[in-house]
Order: structure tokens, then C-alpha cells, then sequence
């Protein structure tokens, strides 16, 4: 497929290597930035075709929306011949607010008020991955073992939703930095900082020269930008300006984002919708 041969990504030529997106993995990002505002439904051969620009065989894009159906987030009308996708009240609920985190998301917290939330958990007896994975999300930070931390003190009741979900005990509170020892150290030991700031410079240099020449290649591009950005929400905590490094790369790379959805978007949901 040509087209997807001039993205950034080329995912259509690396199938079986690292850190290439699974067919459902994609499916979610389409549905949640094609289906979930459009109406919450689209025809099979619609999520078929779109996944197939983004090289997903279809086969493959059968199973992943089989997978998505059996898992409750996605309902079958059937249409003459013609099937029909739609969001199920728990698909509409996650996609909604996976949206309203990954959308509004990004960029360096400038109005902080110099409170943390410290969180200790017993996670002796529980599944740690999830744990990690769900705290992340939160923009948490793991201290050391059982002992979290978060500049957001609205991510307390996250976090309790989180405890609960898992079965977990644990206790939190809300803290401000004292004069003994530095705070940037707990930012250090909690958020390898250099790291997401080398992740931010390749989306940057991924994605800041892309033009698309066609409707398919924005879908296709716009698709690969939107799905790249929603990792950062795992990966990045939103902490105050004055603990990160100067000229944060997040900062660009979130005006970046919102400049490249903006311009590409029209095309490609014209794209999308035309089947």
C-alpha cells in the first residue's frame, strides 16, 4: 500500500518487530477518534478499510473487532448483508474518558500549589502491573516499594477508584515539600525525566514535517499521531514547570499535537466516513 509507505510509521513493513501497534490496539484509537464522536457506530467494512490503510490485514481486523465485541465494548446490527459496529454503554463510557484524558492532556503544570498526594499501598497480594499501569495513568510515581507520589491532588480519588478496582488496601495523604532535602531528588527517584524528554523529541521529529497529500494519508497520519500521543498520559505525570528540565520537550511536542490534529482531522474523517 503506498500510502502507508510514505508515513512516518511505517507499520505495514514491520509487523513482527518491536513496538509495532497491534491490530486492536488500533481499532481502539480508531473508534475513539473516528467512531466515538461520529455517533458511536460504524460498518464493518468501514473499520475493516480503515485498518487496512493502516496495514492491518483483514483477517486481522476481523478478529480485533471479534476481540473488542466479546470484551463488551462494542454491540452487532445487522443490516440487510451490511453489519454494523456500536459502542456499548461501557465502550462509550471508556473511550469517553480515555478521550478527555489524552485530549486535554500534555504541557507543564503552572498553577501547582505546592501540594503532593503520598500514597502507600500494600500491593503485596496483588497484581503489581495493574497496579503500576493504573497509577500511571493517574500521574503517579513510584517512590520506592508500596509508596507512590502525584503533584495532582485531584488524583487522590483516582487513585482510590484504583485501590478499589484492585481489591487493595492502602492510605494517602496530602503534603507539602519541607526544608529538609530537595523535592526535585523525589521527582528523580518517582519519573525518569530524560528519558520521556528523548520520547518527546522523537515524536517531535516524527511527526513536525509531515504534510499529508492525500485524504487517506491524513487519516493515516492523523491516526498514527493520535496514537502515539495517547502513551504519554503512562508515561508523563504533568508535574509544575519549576521541577522540569528548561525548554521542556513536552511542552512543544503537546502544542505540536494539537496543531497537527487540528489541520488533519477534516481530511481525514471525510476519508473515513466516505466508504
Amino acid at each position: 500500500m503506498a500510502v502507508v509507505a510514505r508515513l512516518p510509521h511505517d507499520w505495514s513493513h514491520r509487523r513482527h518487530t518491536a513496538g509495532v501497534p497491534s491490530a486492536r490496539s488500533l481499532l481502539f484509537t480508531v473508534l475513539g477518534e473516528f467512531v466515538l464522536p461520529g455517533g458511536g457506530a460504524a460498518w464493518s467494512a468501514t473499520l475493516i478499510r480503515a485498518l487496512g490503510a493502516l496495514g492491518v490485514e483483514e483477517k486481522a481486523a476481523r478478529q480485533a473487532i471479534a476481540r473488542t465485541a466479546g470484551d463488551g465494548w462494542l454491540a452487532s446490527e445487522r443490516s440487510g448483508r451490511r453489519v454494523q459496529w456500536v459502542l456499548t454503554d461501557a465502550g462509550h463510557a471508556l473511550l469517553a474518558a480515555g478521550a478527555e484524558r489524552i485530549y486535554s492532556f500534555g504541557g507543564s503544570q503552572d498553577d501547582w500549589d505546592g501540594r503532593w498526594v503520598l500514597l502507600f499501598v500494600d500491593d503485596t497480594n496483588g497484581d503489581r502491573e495493574r497496579l503500576r499501569t493504573r497509577l500511571a495513568w493517574a500521574g503517579f510515581g513510584r517512590l520506592r516499594s508500596g509508596a507512590w507520589i502525584a503533584a495532582h491532588i485531584e488524583r487522590e480519588s483516582e487513585a482510590q477508584e484504583v485501590l478499589r478496582g484492585l481489591g487493595l488496601k492502602g492510605a494517602s495523604f496530602l503534603a507539602s515539600s519541607g526544608v529538609i532535602g530537595d523535592a526535585s531528588a523525589l521527582v528523580a527517584e518517582a519519573w525518569e525525566l530524560s528519558a520521556l524528554e528523548d520520547r518527546y523529541e522523537d515524536f517531535i521529529s516524527t511527526f513536525e514535517s509531515v504534510r499529508p497529500a492525500s485524504p487517506e494519508y491524513a487519516f493515516v497520519a492523523l491516526t498514527q499521531l493520535v496514537h502515539e500521543w495517547r502513551k504519554f498520559p503512562f508515561l508523563d505525570p504533568g508535574l509544575p514547570s519549576g521541577l522540569l528540565p528548561a525548554r521542556w520537550s513536552g511542552d512543544r511536542a503537546r502544542k505540536l499535537f494539537g496543531d497537527r490534529r487540528r489541520n488533519w482531522a477534516p481530511r481525514a474523517r471525510r476519508w473515513f466516513d466516505s466508504d
